[in-house]
């Protein structure tokens, strides 16, 4: 759909050094987005060129909002395109293309546990608030460079949820020090204890045990950097958990015309595929990703 957003909010978010940006858009996409999917908005700089740069920026939707009939979206300057972006003030429209892609699908019970690295908790926010309106618990594993980026990347909003919350930062100024990873593998070990299992994998003949296994328990949702999406999928096979990743790639199009954001996939048949992260995507299962080819 291309559609026009009408900026509503256009605000800093958090400490001014951090370079995050909230934008509220009004429009008809909040009536049919879902978590983990994506917009792609138009940025012009007015002053040089109606066609430049040319093309869109892909945001994922942090927050959807249909009785608001209102989008969040939240971003990090980092390049021309987003410097333009952030000039956008309220009472504008914006040209927006979207809903884009294919989001998280949620369990039916039991726990869902989101992973994020630094910015990639973005589009995990619209995820919890999905998972929390269908009654699911959620627990937030989150790891960022320091305190200073936690707190402006809107962790009192996560705190609001009234969810249980691992932080870690790699210097230690907030949580513990380390990788969020180190956390995840921590908590998994401890679920798998306290279900009863014996053995990591080999879970598939127990239909008789009066215990569920963790896999039946527990649901895992990730974004952030590549490697750490990695980690976090080799543990989950490790714990035969089930997980979903939101891949992030540069795009050109958006709508898998150009192919620049093609990744590589293995199906169950053991063979290489390629698929689209702005169309097939962005969200696969972490299995079904090949982390050691080019995305």
């Amino acid at each position: 759909m291309l559609t026009e957003g009408l900026v509503v909010v256009h605000e800093c978010l958090g400490e001014a050094d951090q370079m995050l940006r909230r934008l509220v858009l009004s429009g008809p996409i909040a009536k049919t987005a879902k978590a983990g999917q994506f917009v792609a908005v138009q940025v012009q700089d007015s002053s040089i060129s109606s066609f430049d740069p040319l093309l869109r920026r892909p945001i994922s939707l942090a927050e959807v909002s249909p009785d608001q009939n209102e989008i969040t979206l939240l971003y990090r300057i980092q390049g021309r395109g987003t410097e333009i972006l952030a000039r956008a003030r309220c009472g504008e429209r914006l040209s927006v293309m979207g809903p884009l892609g294919n989001g998280f699908s949620l369990p039916e019970v039991g726990e869902l546990w989101l992973v994020a690295g630094g910015i990639g908790i973005f589009p995990l926010y619209a995820l919890a608030q999905s998972a929390l309106a269908q009654g699911l618990s959620v627990r937030l594993f989150w790891g960022g460079e320091n305190q200073s980026f936690l707190r402006s990347a809107g962790l009192n909003d996560w705190q609001a949820l009234g969810i249980p919350i691992h932080l870690c930062t790699l210097d230690g100024t907030l949580g513990d020090k380390g990788f969020v990873t180190e956390q995840l593998q921590g908590r998994l070990f401890q679920s798998f204890q306290l279900f009863g299992q014996t053995k990591l994998i080999n879970i598939e003949n127990q239909a008789n045990n009066a215990q569920h296994s963790i896999s039946e328990q527990i649901t895992v949702a990730t974004c952030g950097p590549k490697k750490m999406m990695q980690v976090v999928t080799e543990l989950c096979m490790n714990f035969a958990v089930p997980v979903q990743v939101s891949l992030e790639e540069r795009m050109g199009c958006a709508v898998g015309a150009c192919l620049g954001c093609v990744c590589t996939l293995v199906d169950e048949t053991g063979t290489l595929i390629h698929k689209k992260v702005c169309q097939d995507g962005p969200v696969f299962r972490g299995e079904e990703v090949v982390w050691d080819e080019s995305c």
